[in-house]
Formats: structure tokens, sequence, C-alpha cells
């Protein structure tokens, strides 16, 4: 048969970023991050019920190791450190701005990154909260942990403050 030229556009699937597996927490939830895997997994006492994808802290910008726990929780947080400059007229300038030291234009502002479910682990300002995972299974954010959306908003509603977090190596 001669080619016709056509092709089959072949659609690569998306890869599953997370999976709640077990029902609502019921006891003693815990969080375990491990960084070389990039996942997180969630515990209903000793039962995993949950794991998701993340995407942690580059190496310029390397997410805390060590045992935390949930200390604050808010829906609609903004970063008062990272996010972008937009100028006098709205427009972007820099995409990639931290607050105190990147320069803002006559007239322009700083606008925080949207950090929806903030789940708070560190007093330096590190947490867990919705973002993207451009790639999973690499870092990619300024040191705190990224999730799904989808997951993130289940983590924020079943995990309480006080929830322990260990994150590993």
């Amino acid at each position: 048969m001669p080619d016709s030229g056509l092709k089959a556009e072949v659609k690569e699937a998306e890869p599953v970023l997370f999976q709640w597996t077990g029902p609502s927490v019921q006891g003693k939830p815990k969080v375990r991050i491990d960084l070389g895997e990039q996942k997180a997994r969630i515990y209903d006492g000793t039962q995993e019920i949950a794991w998701t994808y993340v995407a942690t802290g580059v190496e310029d910008h390397p997410t805390p190791r060590g045992n935390f726990v949930i200390s604050e929780k808010k829906v609609d947080k903004k970063s008062n450190t990272w996010g972008i400059i937009e100028d006098a007229d709205g427009e972007t300038v820099n995409w990639n701005a931290h607050s105190q030291r990147s320069r803002i234009p006559k007239g322009g502002r700083f606008v925080g990154a949207p950090m929806p479910n903030w789940m708070r682990l560190t007093s330096s300002g590190i947490g867990m909260h919705a973002g993207p995972i451009p790639e999973p299974g690499s870092p990619a954010s300024h040191g705190c942990i990224r999730l799904p959306s989808e997951m993130a908003a289940r983590m924020f509603e079943e995990l309480p403050s006080g929830t322990p977090v260990s994150i590993v190596d």
C-alpha cells in the first residue's frame, strides 16, 4: 500500500501522579517524603493509604531533611519570597523573582507565587502545597514540596496540624 503521507499521532499517556488507595484517615496520619524517589507516602498508623509524586527543591534551593510537623494550614497562601515582578503596566518582567533581591521597576510590584493548600513545615517558609510537577521524579522547587493539585487538596483536608512529616534521602 502506498504511503499517503498521513501519520497517526501517538499521544503518550499522562503519568499517574498520585493514588489514594485507602479510606479517609481514621487514626494517626503521618507523611514520609523520599527525596531520591521524589514521592510522598501517606500513612494511617502503619498502613500506607496514599502516594504521590512531589517536586522538591533543586540543588541551589534544597529541601531540608529531617522530622517536622504540619504547623500551619492556609487554603490560599501566596509566597512572600518567590514570585513574579510586574511593571507599571501589569506586564510580567521577571518570572522567577525574589522579593528581597530582584529589582522592581518604578511603578511595578512583586506578586507572590500562589501556594494553594499550604501546609507549613518550617519557620523559614518550607511547606507542602499544590504546584506543578514538570518532570515526575525530578526536583523543581525553591525548597518547598509541591504536590499535584487534587492530592494537595485531599491532604489538606485529611491531615490535621501536628501531623508528623519525615523528609529523607
